[in-house]
């Protein structure tokens, strides 16, 4: 049976990652961005009317004024309508980022599961010990940094805003200008994830630390020792 200092440090580390996961859940079903731009018909220079976009991962809200009529409000697949478009690179992106982040999923439950495992045994060598918690975590933590960043990119580097209204448009030719992009509570959850996650390798490295002192302690050779005892 593993001592109780090592069952806390590992319940604390699986505990740790279990907020995270219900943190980056929540994220993923709430609005990740929402994005604002001017709207004018096609050929016109008059900007009186705008479109804005309240995005998440899977679904979102299009509420246009006068762009290219008043008081639209439409909901929509956000991949489903990506996918209809000549231009595949959003729904791609945005798809990878789904990808990336059920990924963190799957690695936040191993290592769990692995951290609960080495609460009540010793598989201290193995790929089930210490080095699995670290590798599942980290992947985690990697994972959410990374579709933190292919979501921004999707955002402000490619036209997906502007392909999203125009699918909207009813094939009235629009122009669009100023698109402003703020990030939401989905998009923000990531953070406390991905710190929650390297949190959870803290806690099996403060337990591996401390075990390692408490090791040489007691490994302290005997010249630590007087030498009148050391001459007997």
């Amino acid at each position: 049976m593993p001592s109780t200092k090592k069952t806390l440090h590992f319940i604390s580390s699986a505990l740790v990652t279990a907020i995270a996961v219900g943190l980056l859940g929540y994220g993923m079903s709430a609005q990740w961005a929402v994005i604002k731009m001017d709207c004018a018909r096609g050929g016109s220079d008059l900007y009186n009317g705008s479109a804005d976009i309240t995005l998440g991962l899977f679904n979102g809200i299009l509420t246009r004024t006068s762009c290219p009529v008043f008081g639209n409000v439409d909901s929509f697949e956000v991949i489903t309508v990506l996918m209809k478009t000549t231009d595949t690179v959003p729904a791609v992106l945005q798809g990878l980022v789904v990808c990336l982040l059920a990924l963190c999923l799957l690695f936040s439950v191993g290592s769990i599961l692995i951290s609960l495992y080495n609460s009540v045994s010793n598989p201290y060598e193995t790929y089930m010990g210490p080095s699995g918690v670290y590798a599942f975590s980290s992947l985690s933590a990697c994972g959410g940094l990374v579709a933190v960043i292919i979501f921004a990119l999707n955002m402000i580097l490619t036209t997906m805003a502007e392909t999203l209204v125009e699918n909207f448009s009813q094939s009235i030719p629009l122009d669009l200008r100023n698109k402003r992009t703020v990030a939401d509570v989905g998009l923000y959850l990531l953070i406390p994830y991905i710190l929650l996650s390297l949190g959870a390798i803290g806690c099996i490295y403060a337990y591996q630390s401390a075990a390692y002192t408490h090791k040489r302690e007691q490994q302290r050779p005997t010249e630590d020792a007087p030498k009148d005892i050391m001459m007997f």
